[in-house]
């Protein structure tokens, strides 16, 4: 029994957000909805056999029963305007944008207790790589005072959403941060980078731990790091926590699937592929209890 999903925004992490929904056991595409009718995402969606339109979110609006769950891969703009539509609706919404209004979710934190019927929000890029590492660090000391996190990407992956959403990218990015690691200080710093050929994204971690050990925090994030792997393969711990006073650092690489995106571009795969995650877990669900697509509309 699949989930049936709506996407909204025929950009790049729409189209890779469908590429991963047609490999899914659990999901199935109903439509991708854009605002240009010649939009190459749009092209790519029809060569998949998968239904458009260029009518955005009133596509989905005209059409409710022929979806169960949405993935707005728009704004934090835009996603301000939708989430209300949806959340009057009952329907469970995932969004990819940096808007804060919604549960964050990092799956391999709290994907479990997302449910049907919730506005679910992916953090951002940073946040999904970082937040793994930083509530790691939280679980193995006594408590985490300080955490920033410094992300490098490819200028080429940085999309025009990515540009326009930079001031919510940071402020989301680091209120996550200290919610996953119960601390009251976190600062984001996002570089993108123009290098030529393109840069893989990194993602460093620094934190400021009290009466932390060294054995914990080292298994800890290994842990972590392994479960993430789980669901974004390319997730790579490439710099082993080190500790100078009460001071760690370490540093993960993320590569991109490389099945729509450029392998380089880790950032915008790690989000859709833990969106995908915490949609085919509440699909999963479902299933388990036996509940059908008209259970779902009720």
């Amino acid at each position: 029994m699949n989930n049936r999903v709506a996407i909204i925004g025929s950009g790049n992490i729409g189209c890779d957000l469908l590429t991963k929904v047609k490999r899914s056991r659990f999901l199935s595409c109903a439509i991708v909805a854009g605002q240009r009718p010649q939009s190459p995402g749009i092209a790519y969606a029809k060569s998949l056999g998968v239904r458009t339109s260029a009518d955005g979110v009133s596509a989905l609006l005209n059409d409710p029963d022929s979806f169960d769950m949405v993935f707005d891969a728009t704004s934090a703009l835009a996603h301000m305007q939708h989430a209300r539509f949806f959340e009057e609706m009952g329907k469970t919404i995932i969004d990819l944008t940096p808007s804060a209004r919604g549960k964050w979710c990092v799956p391999v934190i709290n994907g479990g207790q997302m449910s049907r019927g919730m506005n679910i929000n992916m953090v951002t890029c940073g946040g999904q790589a970082a937040a793994p590492i930083a509530h790691a660090l939280a679980t193995a000391s006594n408590g985490v005072e300080y955490v920033e996190v410094v992300s490098s990407i490819s200028a080429t992956s940085a999309g025009p959403a990515t540009r326009l959403n930079v001031n919510e990218y940071l402020s989301v990015t680091e209120a996550a941060i200290r919610g996953f690691a119960k601390c009251d200080r976190a600062k984001a710093i996002l570089n993108i980078n123009p290098a030529v050929p393109p840069v893989t994204m990194q993602t460093t971690v620094f934190a400021k731990l009290r009466n932390a050990d060294e054995a914990k925090v080292s298994e800890a994030v290994h842990a972590v790091v392994e479960k993430v792997t789980k669901y974004v393969p390319g997730y790579e711990l490439i710099v082993e926590p080190r500790i100078d006073g009460d001071r760690w650092m370490t540093m993960v690489r993320v590569q991109g699937a490389g099945a729509y995106l450029p392998s380089y571009a880790g950032n915008l795969d790690i989000i859709t592929s833990a969106a995908v995650q915490v949609a085919e877990t509440i699909s999963n669900q479902q299933y388990t209890r036996g509940e059908s697509h008209v259970d779902r509309l009720r």
